[in-house]
C-alpha cells in the first residue's frame, strides 16, 4: 500500500520536519521488520535527513544551499521565475528520496535525526509518498 502525506509550505524556501507523519505511517502498517521509502514527486523540492533539534541547523543548511546555488537571472531556464531554476538545481543536489530501516516496529533514525521536506520554490501545496515493505 502507498500512503500520501500532504503539506503546505509557507515560504519560498524552508525545511519542514515530516518525521512524525512518516512514523505514523510506519506504525499504521504494524510490521516489525522491513523498509520504509519516502519519495518526493516535485522537481523544486527534496528530502533531507539531518538534525532538527536546533532550528539554527536548518537555517545553516538553507543559507549554505543559497551560497552554493544563488538565485540569479542568467539561468537558461526560468519557467516562472529565477527561483524555479534554483529550485531544480537544489532538488538535484539534495535528492528526492530517502530509505529507512524499520526494526522492532519503529523507524530507525539517530537520536537527533529527522526527515525534512526541503521546499525550494514555495509556498506551495506539496505531497510525499511513503511505502513500507515487510521483510
Amino acid at each position: 500500500m502507498l500512503e500520501k502525506i500532504s503539506l503546505r509550505t509557507t515560504t519560498r524556501q524552508e525545511l519542514v520536519n515530516v518525521t512524525d507523519q512518516v512514523k505514523q505511517v510506519v506504525s499504521a502498517y504494524g510490521i516489525q521488520e522491513g523498509m520504509c521509502f519516502v519519495y518526493c514527486p516535485h522537481s523544486t523540492a527534496g528530502l533531507v535527513v539531518n538534525s532538527y533539534l536546533d532550528a539554527l541547523t536548518l537555517k545553516d543548511i538553507t543559507l549554505e544551499l543559497d551560497r552554493i546555488v544563488p538565485t540569479r537571472v542568467d539561468f537558461f531556464h526560468t519557467f516562472d521565475t529565477p527561483s524555479d531554476a534554483v529550485g531544480h538545481i537544489k532538488a538535484t543536489l539534495v535528492g528526492i528520496d530517502q530509505s529507512f530501516i524499520v526494526h522492532e516496529g519503529k523507524l530507525v533514525l539517530g537520536s537527533s535525526q529527522g526527515i525534512l521536506f526541503a521546499e525550494f520554490d514555495g509556498p506551495r501545496n506539496r505531497e510525499l509518498f511513503v511505502k513500507v515493505i515487510t521483510g
